[in-house]
Parts: structure tokens; sequence; C-alpha cells
């Protein structure tokens, strides 16, 4: 692949998004947002979006015809190491799944996205700690992303979810085009201190405002 040997101009990205980190990566020749648990990002330019996952989830959520889209990367918290409570309809943690799908959703649309135009690509939800005795959370998010995908209408084109390795996955919204890599060994505990982390944050952290999808 021929990179760029000069990173073009960094666009202004859409407000609200000041805090995410933007960087040029040289390998692809685009300017790509990281994102961590918790985040996402939408973007109506041609650059990446890419995130590394565990046992979360991310959606790849775009308008096919005006190419504008985003990525999350969220789990469900648990309670008290327990998730079975988690998909009951209106459960708080199940609030936390539907606020980060919704925020995103509502930021496409209302860049100019039309619901209609929408695909979904979905990733990650993998049983990276294996202990038999140990809860899959990653399952009970992938669970959840395809129920809330049924009950929206929204379809989904690529589902790359579960088994037991963490993935670096790389968005290309203008396109659609998406790249993953399964992390087969993993030489650090970065992404199981950072999900632990995030986990803590939102089983403490109360629920944003109800949103409804215009």
């Amino acid at each position: 692949m021929n990179a760029k040997m000069e990173p073009a101009v960094l666009q202004d990205c859409l407000a609200d998004f000041e805090h995410i980190n933007r960087y040029w990566d040289k390998v692809h020749g685009i300017y790509a947002a990281k994102i961590l648990p918790g985040q996402y990002y939408v973007t109506l330019h041609d650059e990446a979006i890419i995130t590394v996952l565990g046992s979360c989830v991310s959606a790849c959520i775009r308008d096919r015809v005006f190419g504008i889209g985003g990525m999350n990367h969220f789990m469900l918290p648990d309670s008290e190491g327990k998730l079975e409570h988690a998909l009951r309809l209106g459960s708080e943690a199940t609030r936390y799944g539907n606020h980060a799908m919704e925020k995103m959703i509502n930021d496409i649309l209302k860049n100019g996205g039309r619901r209609e135009n929408l695909e979904v690509k979905i990733f990650g939800g993998g049983q990276i700690i294996r202990d038999m005795q140990t809860l899959n959370i990653g399952q009970r998010n992938i669970q959840f992303v395809k129920e809330y995908a049924r009950t929206e209408g929204l379809q989904i084109s690529v589902d790359e979810t579960g088994d037991i390795y963490p993935r670096k996955v790389m968005f290309f919204p203008a396109t659609g085009r998406v790249r993953v890599k399964k992390l087969r060994s993993l030489h650090n505990k970065t992404i199981l201190e950072r999900e632990s982390e995030y986990s803590q944050k939102i089983r403490t952290r109360p629920v944003a405002g109800d949103i409804e999808l215009f």
C-alpha cells in the first residue's frame, strides 16, 4: 500500500469531538481518530476511526449514500459481577448500550445522514478471559447490539463478533471499508486494564438522560 508522503490538511471535526485523539496514519495515508472505551466518533470526512476491543463491542454505522458515519466502543455495565439482568427491558445496564447507540446515530442523522440509508457492522465481544467460571461479558454485549438492531429495524451487514481474541478495528466511513486484526497474543494487560477501569466507571456513574431517535 502506498502511503502519502505528506499529511493532508486535518479538517475540523464535528462539534463535541474535539477531545478525540486524531493523528496521521502513515501506513494508510489518512488521518485517523482513535476512540477508547465509552467514546464514539462521527465524521463527514475521508478519515478512519480506530479502536482495540476485548469484551467490548463496536458498531460501525454509516449512511451508505452520503458517506457520513461513525464508530462507538461500549460494554454493558455489570452489577457486582452479574450481567443476567442487563438485557431486561428498561434496566439501567441496557440504557448504557442504548445511550452508546442512539447518541452516535443521532449525530449521523443531524449531520445529513438518512435513517433508511444506514448500514451497520459490528465487532468485538471476545471472551478474552478464558475462565469458565467467569461470566462471558462479551457475549452479553453481542446479544445486546443484535437485539438493538432488530428492535430499531437496522440491518447488520457484517458480524465479526465473539471468539477469544481481542481485535484492532479500523473503519473508513466514507467507503464503508473495515480492516480487522485479531490480536493472537497479548504482551501486556493494557486491554484488560482499560476495560476493567471502564467497567468500574460505568458501574458507579449515573446514566445520561433518555434519548429518542429522530
